[in-house]
């Protein structure tokens, strides 16, 4: 939710509360039921163009739509959904708006070894200031999008996971595990066209991880330890 269809050219954004109405309603209708879970997508895009204090208006106004609408029945519950907090993060911290909106049931953000330590700070900091805790917390995107660059060949990531380092556990299977702890979520999204890639993924959640190698990573990213309560 955020992103609406533009006559002769590519969808655009808005956070404007009757569009976020009209959409839930819409989406209810063409389901035939009502949704569990939606989410208001990137709106840190209305941050950008507007500002900080405009943009933090803005995701405030949506926000308490999307709680409104779930408390009257057009969805079950709502959720943000974020690929790069920072802009978000500034814009409430600036002003002091900790608290001042409504919480949402599910945060979900880019998670994995390849999301920036600027990017995670951020991630971690917009969970605090909606107040979700890491098992309301999904991440998506563990490969950036891609698992062709090179740079794959060269990562070396099962050390993360104990020592000595699980046997037969290719880099992806690793990446995907420890997109579960950095930074901490319940569920991580990905696409996957081979069903036998997908077969890998699933084995992969089950695979241990050293806490201690973890926290030591997110130290030198500059990132304080895990949160005690998270998973």
């Amino acid at each position: 939710m955020g992103f609406f269809p533009a006559p002769g050219g590519p969808a655009e954004h808005s956070l404007e509360p009757a569009r976020l109405r009209d959409a839930l309603r819409l989406t209810a209708d063409t389901l035939g039921r009502v949704p569990d879970l939606v989410f208001l997508h990137n709106p840190e895009r209305a941050v950008r163009e507007a500002g900080l204090d405009r943009g933090r208006d803005l995701f405030l106004a949506a926000a308490a739509t999307m709680d409104e609408e779930a408390r009257a029945g057009t969805t079950r519950a709502w959720g943000v959904s974020t690929w790069d907090a920072r802009p978000l993060a500034l814009a409430l911290s600036a002003v002091g708006a900790t608290g001042a909106a409504p919480r949402p049931a599910r945060l979900m953000h880019r998670s994995g070894v390849l999301v920036s330590p600027g990017v995670l700070a951020a991630t971690d900091e917009i969970a605090g200031l909606l107040r979700v805790d890491a098992a309301d917390r999904w991440g998506m995107s563990p490969f950036g999008g891609d698992t062709r660059p090179p740079f794959w060949e060269k990562l070396r990531l099962t050390p993360l996971l104990g020592s000595p380092p699980p046997a037969g556990v290719d880099t992806f299977q690793a990446a995907f595990r420890l997109a579960y702890e950095l930074p901490p979520v319940t569920r991580v999204a990905v696409s996957a066209n081979d069903p036998g890639h997908l077969d890998r993924l699933l084995d992969a959640v089950r695979l241990p991880v050293d806490p201690a190698r973890v926290d030591q990573y997110r130290d030198l990213l500059g990132r304080p330890p895990r949160p005690a309560h998270a998973t």
